[in-house]
């Protein structure tokens, strides 16, 4: 299957070494099966006049590794995103991590939750409302190496 990723750098081999600490799934190498939200993405760096490269990679699973998969924005979901994003290392026991990106609505909400504003169940009842998007992660060099390879560079531009 084909997943995609957009950065203001070309790549020919994705690593684990210019990833960004805190994020929703820890540190780690994001992609997305969605096309359109790769796209969209690239926007944050058109309107800053760089270049926006969509990365177009084939995936393909591999049992061998430990995968975590969460289907919705549940309890399970919001404990481990805040985790990641106080700076937790329990993603360090997958290879690749799987779920819904905390997009500007989302964050809003796992934001109040998690600086007091909002109990859990305030959060969660907020969340439920919301439609996944999609982000992978890969937490190890060696699910990269393995589950990955790169089809093609994509310029993009505004329209």
């Amino acid at each position: 299957m084909l997943v995609y990723h957009t950065s203001d750098q070309r790549f020919e081999h994705p690593d684990i070494e210019h990833s960004r600490d805190a994020l929703d799934f820890g540190k780690g190498f994001y992609v997305t099966r969605l096309y359109e939200q790769a796209e969209k993405y690239a926007d944050r760096f058109l309107k800053i006049g760089a270049d926006a490269i969509l990365h177009i990679f084939e995936y393909s699973p591999n049992s061998d590794f430990k995968i975590k998969i969460f289907d919705s924005y549940d309890e399970e979901w919001l404990d481990f995103v805040c985790s990641c994003r106080q700076g937790n290392n329990t993603y360090q026991q997958y290879d690749i991590i799987e779920g819904g990106v905390a997009n500007d609505k989302v964050f809003r909400t796992v934001d109040l939750y998690m600086t007091g504003i909002y109990t859990k169940e305030q959060a969660l009842q907020k969340l439920i409302y919301e439609m996944p998007n999609n982000q992978l992660c890969f937490i190890t060099q060696k699910a990269i190496d393995d589950c990955l390879k790169l089809i093609e560079h994509k310029i993009l531009k505004h329209e």
